[in-house]
């Protein structure tokens, strides 16, 4: 059972009852992430999320982790591009005692100086590693390529010149316009009673800031033919993403294209696994994924393989591409695809961390939430022409960026395969 309740000052508190479970996620979510950062402040609601967990006026760093771990529980937070999360997970009867430290956590802070000073380099390592990792900065590439000079576009960890800059009156400023109470959303999941949840809620309520929700800047849209973007670099083997600009979470057309991303490449028994891998071993991994924000969406294609073999994986993976536009999918593919799909979430809704996280994402993404029985029904209903529509909708060259870490010279000659 879901249930929803909200404060005078806007705090919304969600439950997911879930009787026989054992456990009980918690999570404090804030709708606001990398997107709604001014350039010279990017970076800032993960260094925010760091520094969260460097101590309150009631508890140092090392006691937040001591109080969490020494009940059985664990402690960890993330940032999006659209919001951050903080949350904990223990068995079902620590739930106050999760609940005590998270608050802290979130209201109680002191942003020390000396830990801002100790984070920023933190982070800056943390930056200085996903760079060292190909499959990570192909990533951040791609990103740039998409939404070149827009929020979208920025490392949600920042830079090393926007970190050096950053003040200890920036951070706050930030979080004070940002962190408010019409904004955030305690979700829990478990073996709890909502009822019970608010009231414990409800004693902190009051200490939450009140403000207007955050806005941000909308994506712009000004590609008319294939981007590529290449990082020259000796490593051993290329890693590659293709990005194909699509629709926003509040499209229709997401459920179809959920079934085309499942049928291009999500599984082993897609066709890009199937005909890139195993027919003609070009590559050890090939998949495809979907992100979907407020006013729009990707579809990315990631691959790792040996540098001579792009120009044919580039032109099975347009082969692909220009089938699905061309020809409708089969009964059997698109019954499969479905089936996966549907079993991915109920799989994924048995736990009570993935369920809470379930809620908040739909409350701060469409403002209620779905029920999955919902999703799954939309999902059933999609036809063998709608997928095929998406695929004519999205699948164009000037919706495409490709984005290298390789030992590649030029990418003179990439953008042909990309002319479907």
């Amino acid at each position: 059972m879901r249930r929803i309740s909200r404060h005078q000052n806007g705090l919304t508190v969600i439950t997911a009852e879930m009787p026989r479970m054992a456990s009980v996620s918690l999570g404090i979510w804030v709708g606001v992430g990398g997107r709604y950062e001014p350039a010279r402040l990017s970076g800032v609601s993960h260094f925010i999320e760091h520094l969260l967990f460097k101590g309150t006026r009631h508890r140092t760093a090392k006691q937040i982790s001591q109080d969490i771990e020494g009940i059985g529980g664990y402690l960890n937070a993330f940032t999006t591009e659209e919001s951050t999360c903080f949350y904990s997970k223990a068995r079902h009867d620590r739930f106050q005692e999760l609940l005590d430290v998270l608050v802290d956590m979130f209201l109680n802070s002191t942003f020390d100086p000396v830990e801002i000073d100790k984070e920023r380099n933190v982070i800056k390592e943390e930056l200085a590693m996903y760079l060292d990792q190909p499959q990570h900065h192909v990533q951040e590439l791609l990103n740039e390529t998409l939404w070149p000079g827009q929020p979208l576009g920025r490392s949600l960890t920042g830079t090393v010149e926007t970190l050096d800059a950053m003040s200890r009156s920036d951070i706050l400023s930030f979080r004070a316009r940002n962190y408010v109470s019409s904004s955030t959303i305690v979700a829990a999941a478990g073996n709890l009673n909502h009822e019970k949840v608010r009231k414990a809620v409800s004693r902190y309520a009051r200490h939450f800031s009140q403000g207007s929700r955050p806005r941000y800047t909308a994506a712009a849209d000004g590609q008319t033919e294939p981007r590529v973007r290449l990082f020259t670099k000796p490593i051993e083997q290329t890693q590659l993403a293709l990005g194909i600009r699509t629709c926003s979470r509040h499209d229709p057309r997401r459920y179809a294209l959920r079934l085309l991303s499942t049928i291009l490449g999500e599984n082993m028994s897609s066709r890009l696994f199937q005909v890139v891998r195993e027919d003609r071993g070009l590559a050890y991994s090939i998949c495809s994924s979907l992100s979907f924000f407020d006013d729009v969406g990707t579809l990315t294609i990631s691959a790792g393989l040996d540098t001579d073999k792009i120009p044919e994986a580039l032109r099975l993976i347009a082969h692909e591409l220009k089938q699905l536009s061309s020809r409708s999918v089969s009964p059997g593919e698109l019954r499969r695809a479905r089936d996966y799909v549907i079993g991915q979430i109920d799989l994924s809704l048995e736990s009570t961390e993935n369920q809470m996280m379930w809620l908040a994402e739909q409350l701060l993404g469409y403002g209620k939430t779905i029920p999955p029985s919902e999703i799954k029904q939309r999902l059933q209903k999609v036809k063998a022409g709608e997928v095929r529509a998406a695929a004519q909708s999205f699948f164009r060259p000037e919706r495409l960026c490709l984005a290298l870490v390789s030992p590649l010279k030029t990418p003179r000659r990439l953008p042909r395969y990309l002319r479907l």
